[in-house]
């Protein structure tokens, strides 16, 4: 049992966005997907959903806790949506960063980076390049190009699940 099942949060959030950002300007959120880790609740939000939305489909209050690998992004996209930010961060970038720092990441920093260093299984680099290319590109999206991000944007949650598990 992971540490973090002790920590005085109602619930702890995991959460991921791809989103499009061109030089000089915000993000544009494409697609969001969270997981509530304490009740399982799951959410997948398409850009027009996102869009609609006056706050996060999440709770950003005291008694939440909102986890994401290199937060700055997902808090960036939190702001170009107009939505409150959470209350209690955690940035497991930060503290994978801080847990290495001085020391050889043969695998670099970033999310795949921090699950190789844990042991962790982790999609394909060149798979997430592509995804990351299908957010950048832009709209318009195919339906299977939709289901495609959203799966992927899922699997980095999927992973940050397991990874806030093995550093806590």
């Amino acid at each position: 049992m992971g540490a973090w099942r002790d920590w005085p949060f109602r619930e702890v959030w995991t959460a991921d966005f791809e989103f499009a950002v061109h030089p000089g300007g915000t993000p544009e959120p494409v697609c969001l997907v969270a997981h509530e880790l304490r009740g399982g609740q799951r959410v997948r939000l398409w850009r027009d959903e996102l869009l609609i939305l006056d706050r996060p489909p999440y709770a950003t209050d005291v008694s939440a806790l909102f986890v994401a690998y290199y937060a700055s992004a997902e808090l960036g996209c939190h702001l170009a949506l107009g939505w409150s930010l959470p209350i209690n961060v955690l940035d497991l970038y930060v503290e994978f960063r801080n847990r290495s720092n001085g020391l050889d990441t043969p695998c670099g920093r970033g999310l795949l980076g921090a699950l190789a260093w844990y042991g962790l299984d982790a999609v394909d680099a060149a798979e997430k390049e592509a995804m990351r290319d299908l957010a950048l590109r832009g709209a318009p999206w195919t339906d299977a190009e939709k289901r495609d991000l959203l799966d992927y944007c899922e699997s980095d949650v999927v992973a940050l699940d397991r990874l806030l598990e093995a550093m806590s």
